[in-house]
């Protein structure tokens, strides 16, 4: 699998031990404008989701201008693999579209990467997933969830279908066969699109929700997010699915919400999260959230996916705890989340539950 790594500046020294942990750590937001070094430097490797990648670019850029003296990497090789980069130790944090289950053995996992400690488990990137696609001259179509669940498992196979055409009046629907493209990756958006297809379409979909693509459909495959989007944009009749911020110039499915259909919005996504409930049972340090996806809520946009940051309690050096400890309180403060909405178009996470995220990340610390 390629990876593509997000660089700050050339590496330099290592932090020197003595380094005061609370000089990053003191409040959860980054240090103030005009600010050109901290003193920070080191290394600092992360990966996983392919959809933070331009978040973390955004992310990025603003973490450097407070601490050029720092090396970051982010390798895009989908969630999954950033998941199980952490439990091996590739990864000092991992970006993850789905959290992490015990029943797939990866929290055990990532528990024994952290020395036995639950591992720290936040929001820090909300963004719908669009279901797009390219049809000359058609910019927008409404489909509900039980017409997509039956596109993709392959029941529903023109565009001109009655369906299609019932929901869409007005708009010349071409004689075109459908075809679909997923990904090959085991990925978070994956499973929170199949995950949105099992519990939103009546029982249309019958597979439950994965981060890899049932075997026994069929569809072109393609790998990460801009795999997906370079297959519909080079090909007519294709329709995928990919995070939002991803997918300009691309025709764009409005979703069935109630009796209304709404488009992959910001203000949409933020919604649904803040009306679900999270995941029961999870440690003090982690909060997974169940999203709800059949609320009717107005304006809602229930095809959305939470993407977590995935770290350490405690780190075995003072370099990397405190490198961990300074970029994630970055990426979750006010301006990391607002310049993510800004420059992305994610949704800023709600008061709250960024104020929780951050005094989280804030308490990672060295062994003692």
């Amino acid at each position: 699998m390629n990876r593509t790594s997000i660089r700050l500046v050339p590496a330099v020294a290592a932090l020197a031990l003595g380094f005061a942990l609370s000089a990053c750590a003191a409040g959860n937001e980054a240090p103030s404008a005009g600010t050109t070094d901290t003193g920070l430097t080191g290394s600092l490797a992360g990966g996983g989701a392919t959809s933070q990648a331009k978040a973390q670019a955004v992310w990025r850029a603003g973490f450097q201008t407070e601490n050029p003296n720092v090396t970051l990497t982010y390798d895009e090789v989908g969630s999954g693999d950033g998941r199980k980069g952490f439990a091996a130790g590739t990864y000092s944090f991992a970006g993850s579209d789905s959290y992490l289950k015990d029943d797939e053995g990866e929290l055990s996992d990532a528990k024994a990467r952290c020395a036995g400690e639950d591992p720290i488990e936040v929001p820090a990137y909300v963004s719908p997933i669009a279901v797009v696609f390219n049809l000359k001259g058609i910019e927008s179509l409404n489909m509900d969830a039980e017409m997509i669940a039956e596109i993709f498992n392959g029941s529903l196979t023109k565009w001109n279908d009655p369906a299609i055409a019932a929901a869409n009046e007005g708009v010349e629907l071409p004689d075109l066969d459908i075809a679909t493209v997923h990904r090959l990756d085991d990925s978070g958006t994956t499973k929170n699109f199949t995950d949105y297809l099992e519990k939103a379409s009546g029982g249309v979909w019958t597979d439950e929700a994965d981060g890899l693509w049932p075997a026994d459909l069929k569809g072109e495959a393609a790998d990460g997010t801009s795999g997906v989007v370079g297959v519909i944009t080079d090909t007519e009749g294709m329709i995928g699915y990919a995070d939002h911020s991803a997918t300009e110039g691309l025709g764009i499915v409005s979703v069935k919400v109630g009796e209304t259909y709404n488009a992959p919005t910001s203000a949409g996504a933020a919604k649904v999260v803040a009306v679900s409930e999270r995941e029961p049972g999870r440690p003090a340090v982690d909060m997974a959230i169940n999203i709800d996806r059949t609320t009717t809520e107005a304006g809602a946009y229930p095809l959305v996916l939470t993407s977590y940051l995935i770290a350490c309690q405690h780190y075995d050096t003072a370099e990397e705890a405190t490198l961990v400890q300074s970029f994630l309180s970055y990426v979750l403060s006010s301006a990391g989340q607002q310049k993510a909405s800004d420059e992305v178009g994610s949704a800023p996470l709600e008061a709250s539950v960024q104020a929780e995220a951050a005094g989280i990340v804030g308490a990672i610390a060295v062994k003692k």
